[in-house]
């Protein structure tokens, strides 16, 4: 292990022979111990044996001279430094009920599904971190705009002395037509849900009932409209997928060309945000949601006239809540007290995560009651009545409040050294008090007989968490109503146990920082110790003005699964966004370091996707169907692995920031295989994604620039495959 962060200073090592010094060393003392011995001829056997032993003394003194390497972790021991524990993935897991409930439902906390166990992978678990209430919804408001604002100013009610709401929660009317008669870009209508039902996450089916033979003159398979729902901050798209709405953007052709009535209804499926609070605008109050007619893409038509319908109404049908990958241990017993110091307990399940308020160790002493016991990171502050202990996450190990004793020599030592610079003459006769004075108890010892049981905690952690959307699909706890589950969304936030590499290059910026953001650096790395390993790259900007002054912007890159890579497969782009969870969590972390008065605004980069299309001559000794397409593989794994904003880049750490993509960098990168002979013209596509659809620009030739807030990437997933055009030169 090499310590490359380390100042190079100047040193020697403690024995600096080699093989070749050793060897002749030998050999000039073979005339003085052996003279008889004169053939000093490799073929000789006496020297075949001295090269041997020459050999094994270099690699002893290979391992004498990083000693000082041990030494150095010995010094992170006795500052205390951990090796930090696996953090878990975090996913959003969807619950899709049999039928819509008449009265509010709660799917408690501690419910575990998991992905499908195969003959070569285990299944791995997810629980979920809070109850979900699945409630009622009642729309309070059905409101028009001719524009789509952020914060909406002229609001017209459509309800208003024309509908009627029955006692369901339906509502019902005269044709009512929800957009402009010649609709244009930006008309919108607004549902605004009665801000006493508690939806948040919840999975909505609004039926629509239209008038028949109504024409929208749009396309059906790409309807001009977009869902939105109001999380206090932005306006968050809602519509998962366009089979969501049954409907076809009011049209209602598939229900007509299946025979049906457009009077009979039907629903457009969307997916609330987790965080959807009540709000006001102008003089209505609720939860919002809204539809946008949007601008016509692709060449195909808009609305020509507005939908129009006569019937609406919303009901429950699920709900979404976030989940960790981890299993729940209730009431592990670990063992009995003994009485002594310093006792160490293993807890079964490792690696342990972070434990919660609920999980914690009881101790009952025997014929009396049981006692709660609190987690300290170390004993410094402990008293001998504390009941205090400690867990190593990563190894499980419960350990108890040490007895620490201090040699009675040394301390009578500094008591005589300091009496003698003062001129008085150090009693030596026995104190038999002096050995309790030199022991001091750190945290309180269970009393002897105690049964020690941990409430409750959770094992799990990894990158193996970081599974690809549609994997979490079964339920291990039985939980009524609800006819199956999913996570619509790859679940991120997953990385391994800390190395003791990556101990090592931690250490100097925690030490440096002193758990104090001031400079840049601090903020980095206060960041990423604040992720607990969610976080792979981070970034502090530089004010650009001096209206900046006071604001510390960050860049975080969070952790996702790369294994997709090895498959030919690039990541999805939801997996790098900032999660609401991640970025609390960050943020509550810097709040408590920063310095009065400074700003912390926290974001992800700016992701530009690229993709890709060249033409690649082969060797001739790759004249064959089976060859070629193994070096087409190759070749599009690596454009993967190098666009990447965790394993890209020359250095394979991770595209850098702001840093623009030449065709020169795909010509050296295929240059690398010797199956290329030469490629043709290297055509660059960028590729912005908006959360909803894919923008694909001409080709950008010479260059691709992010701007300095951006990342490249390369982006495949189930709506676009983005991927690589890599065509073989006949």
């Amino acid at each position: 292990m090499e310590f490359d962060f380390l100042p190079k200073l100047p040193k020697s090592n403690l024995d600096d022979r080699q093989f070749k010094d050793l060897v002749e060393e030998c050999i000039l003392r073979i005339p003085r111990y052996c003279p008889e011995w004169t053939n000093y001829n490799p073929s000789d056997p006496g020297i075949t044996m001295i090269e041997l032993f020459a050999w094994l003394t270099d690699q002893m003194l290979l391992r004498f001279n990083q000693v000082p390497q041990r030494n150095y972790v010995t010094f992170l021991e006795l500052l205390g430094v951990r090796l930090l524990a696996p953090a878990p993935a975090v996913a959003d897991i969807t619950f899709y009920l049999s039928a819509a409930l008449p009265n509010t439902y709660t799917i408690p906390t501690g419910v575990e599904v998991a992905t499908v166990r195969t003959e070569t992978e285990e299944a791995i678990c997810f629980t979920t971190d809070r109850p979900l209430v699945i409630d009622k919804p009642y729309i309070r408001h059905f409101l028009t705009s001719q524009s789509a604002e952020d914060r909406p100013q002229i609001l017209r009610d459509r309800f208003t002395n024309l509908w009627t709401m029955r006692s369901d929660g339906e509502w019902s009317g005269r044709e009512l037509a929800f957009f402009d008669e010649q609709p244009q870009p930006g008309n919108s209508f607004y549902l605004v849900i009665d801000g006493e039902s508690q939806c948040e996450g919840n999975v909505l089916a609004l039926k629509f009932q239209g008038e028949a033979a109504t024409s929208t003159g749009i396309n059906p398979d790409a309807p001009p409209r977009r869902w939105e729902a109001w999380n206090g901050v932005y306006w968050e798209s809602v519509l998962l997928q366009e089979l969501d709405d049954t409907t076809r953007g009011f049209s209602f052709s598939e229900l007509v060309s299946q025979g049906g009535n457009p009077l009979q209804g039907a629903d457009v499926v969307v997916h609330l945000p987790q965080s959807w609070p009540v709000t006001t605008f102008t003089t209505y109050q609720g939860r919002w949601l809204r539809c946008v007619h949007t601008a016509s893409q692709n060449n195909q038509p808009g609305y020509s006239n507005s939908p129009r319908i006569v019937g609406l109404s919303a009901r429950a049908i699920g709900g979404t809540v976030g989940a960790s990958q981890s299993e729940l241990v209730r009431d592990e017993i670990l063992g009995e007290s003994d009485g002594t110091a310093g006792q160490a307990f293993k807890l079964q399940g490792i690696p342990v995560l972070n434990r919660r308020e609920d999980e914690y160790i009881v101790v009952t002493p025997p014929g009396a009651l049981p006692q709660t016991w609190t987690e300290v990171k170390d004993f410094a502050e402990s008293g001998s009545q504390d009941r205090h202990y400690t867990i190593d996450s990563r190894t499980g190990i419960v350990q108890f409040g040490p007895l620490i004793r201090e040699a009675a020599q040394l301390q009578r030592q500094t008591q005589e050294r300091s009496l003698a610079q003062i001129g008085t003459q150090f009693n030596r006769s026995p104190n038999p008090t002096l050995n309790n004075e030199l022991e001091r108890q750190y945290g309180a010892v269970p009393p002897r007989g105690s049964v020690i049981r941990m409430v409750t905690y959770r094992t799990g952690g990894g990158t193996k968490g970081n599974v690809q959307r549609g994997s979490i699909i079964i339920a291990k706890t039985a939980v009524p109503y609800v006819a199956r589950v999913t996570n619509h969304i790859s679940a991120r936030n997953g990385a391994d146990a800390e190395s003791l590499e990556d101990a090592v290059l931690r250490v100097p910026a925690m030490l440096r920082t002193r758990d104090r953001a001031v400079t840049p650096e601090d903020f980095e790395a206060l960041t990423f110790q604040a992720g607990g390993g969610a976080i792979v790259r981070v970034r502090c900007l530089p004010a650009t003005s001096t209206t900046e002054a006071g604001i510390v912007k960050l860049l975080v890159v969070p952790a996702a699964n790369t294994d997709t890579i090895t498959r030919g497969e690039g990541i999805e782009p939801e997996v790098l966004t900032l999660s609401a969870q991640l970025r609390d969590q960050i943020v509550a972390y810097l709040d408590e370091r920063r310095l009065l008065g400074v700003q912390v605004r926290l974001q992800a980069p700016e992701y530009v996707g690229v993709a890709v299309q060249t033409e690649v001559a082969l060797e001739s000794e790759y004249n064959n169907p089976a060859a070629q397409q193994e070096v087409l593989w190759k070749l599009r794994i690596a454009l993967y692995r190098f666009l990447n904003p965790i394993t890209g880049g020359l250095d394979g750490k991770g595209w850098p920031f702001g840093r623009p993509l030449y065709p020169s960098d795909i010509v050296n990168l295929f240059q690398q295989f010797s199956a290329v002979r030469y490629l043709g013209v290297v055509q660059l596509f960028e590729l912005r994604y908006n959360g909803q659809t894919w923008l694909r620009s001409l080709p950008q030739n010479p260059v691709i620039d992010p701007g300095p807030l951006g990342l490249i990437c390369s982006w495949q997933n189930n709506r676009l495959r983005s991927g690589h055009v890599v065509n073989l030169i006949q």
